[in-house]
């Protein structure tokens, strides 16, 4: 049986998109309280088949598969310039291709403007009129409104017109900003991307007995399994270590650890390598916000995601993205690196900022362990002394030295000169994930 939670969720899916929702409709349709459907309605935003636009409502959106992660939807383009909607209300859910800038001759501007797009443009009626013809949507900026007849066609033709008080140049960099941002947010890999589904996980009841323990052995190879009660929400683990020696009559609920760790597919592949590595677990199983078991993600796959994220061409740039691209090899021997400070890597003052430093030597530390086959680290603790300012177009020298390493633990020592100059220090502690 389905709780009211879940029943909730079950009826946002079955609406029409671009369907509005309201806290008391959706209470009344299915004799819940407020609250509930608050927190329902909250999940359904978080799993991304609902937007709350401000001075529109919520309406039931499309989920965006992640290959159109780099495409905006016109309800986040209203959010973006903080606009308003005049008409086509129905069209909000839709993605937009491309957008087009209206600042040219008519003619010209219909030779861009096509089905899916989106003409950003002043107080031109006929422009208005003409690109809604073509099944493109429309955002008029600075503050303009325009005619009922082009706010009627909208709403036929369920194709957005919304108003901004922007001007044209200010709204196309904010929608610009935007899908650069989305663009780096799609290089953040999440539980959801990597873990193996519930359908091809093994698990256990509570109510089994050890025996069927050997026999998902036997199956899976696998030695660590979730233990589920009857209505499948995880209970514990249960591991070789636990079992070893025991009768296998008895029933695994005697014998698994409790309150196990889990995660919820939205949690990030950083959080949970380090979490694995912190508490040495091989497993971890994934779940729902009821506890109820969605599937495994396991040392192995957290592994290989971290090998495939370091050979993703970056689309959206981090920090770290253009450390990692500058830092370059000095000599053979892979235990030196150098590196020229770019204007990005500058603070206010035109130096290097601390950040950079700090990702500079992180990044060296990294390296020198993958060149000495330790494998991918875990920072626990970093002490770094900044003795000199760096101004930019300095080139830096940054030696690491492998101070002391275990199998799980290693500690560097890294000094960072310009020419001849010490200009900073520092001390690593790291945990390592094992290859």
């Amino acid at each position: 049986m389905a709780t009211k939670h879940e029943q909730i969720l079950q009826h946002i899916l079955t609406l029409d998109i671009g369907h509005k929702i309201s806290v008391r409709q959706i209470a009344k349709a299915l004799n819940v309280s407020e609250g509930t459907a608050y927190r329902a309605i909250k999940e359904a935003e978080n799993q991304g088949i609902v937007s709350t636009i401000e001075r529109v409502g919520t309406i039931r959106i499309e989920r965006k598969k992640k290959e159109n992660f780099e495409r905006l939807t016109f309800a986040e383009v209203i959010n973006i310039v903080d606009g308003q909607v005049l008409g086509g209300r129905k069209g909000l859910h839709k993605t937009l291709n491309k957008f087009v800038i209206g600042a040219m001759q008519l003619d010209a501007m219909m030779r861009y403007t096509e089905a899916g797009s989106l003409l950003i443009v002043g107080n031109r009626v006929k422009a208005h009129q003409l690109a809604l013809s073509e099944g493109a949507a429309v955002l008029i900026t600075g503050g303009f409104d325009t005619t009922d007849e082009i706010k009627q066609l909208a709403d036929e033709k369920q194709l957005p017109l919304m108003s901004t008080s922007y001007d044209t140049f200010t709204v196309a960099a904010m929608i610009n900003r935007a899908i650069y941002d989305q663009l780096i947010k799609k290089e953040i890999v999440f539980v959801g991307d990597i873990y193996t589904p519930y359908d091809k996980s093994f698990y256990l009841y509570t109510k089994d007995h050890l025996q069927r323990w050997y026999e998902l052995n036997d199956q899976s190879k696998h030695t660590r399994f979730p233990v589920v009660d009857e209505k499948e929400r995880v209970m514990g683990m249960v591991t070789s270590k636990d079992i070893i020696g025991k009768d296998v009559s008895l029933p695994v609920e005697k014998v698994m650890t409790k309150n196990p760790i889990m995660v919820q597919e939205k949690t990030s592949l950083a959080y949970v390598a380090h979490m694995m590595v912190w508490e040495g677990i091989e497993v971890v199983p994934v779940v729902n916000p009821s506890q109820k078991l969605q599937g495994i993600v396991s040392r192995q796959d957290v592994l290989k995601a971290l090998q495939q994220v370091q050979r993703q061409p970056q689309v959206g740039e981090t920090i770290e993205d253009i450390v990692s691209r500058n830092l370059q090899p000095a000599g053979n021997d892979g235990t030196s690196f150098q590196v020229q400070v770019m204007p990005q890597m500058t603070n206010q003052l035109g130096t290097l900022s601390n950040g950079v430093f700090t990702a500079l030597m992180t990044e060296a530390s990294s390296r020198l362990l993958l060149h000495h086959k330790k494998g991918e680290l875990v920072v626990e603790s970093l002490t770094v002394y900044f003795l000199k300012p760096v101004p930019i177009e300095s080139i830096l020298l940054i030696k690491p030295t492998l101070m002391e390493a275990g199998r799980i633990y290693a500690k560097i020592d890294i000094e960072v000169y310009n020419g001849r100059k010490m200009v900073g220090k520092g001390l690593l502690m790291a945990q390592l994930i094992d290859r």
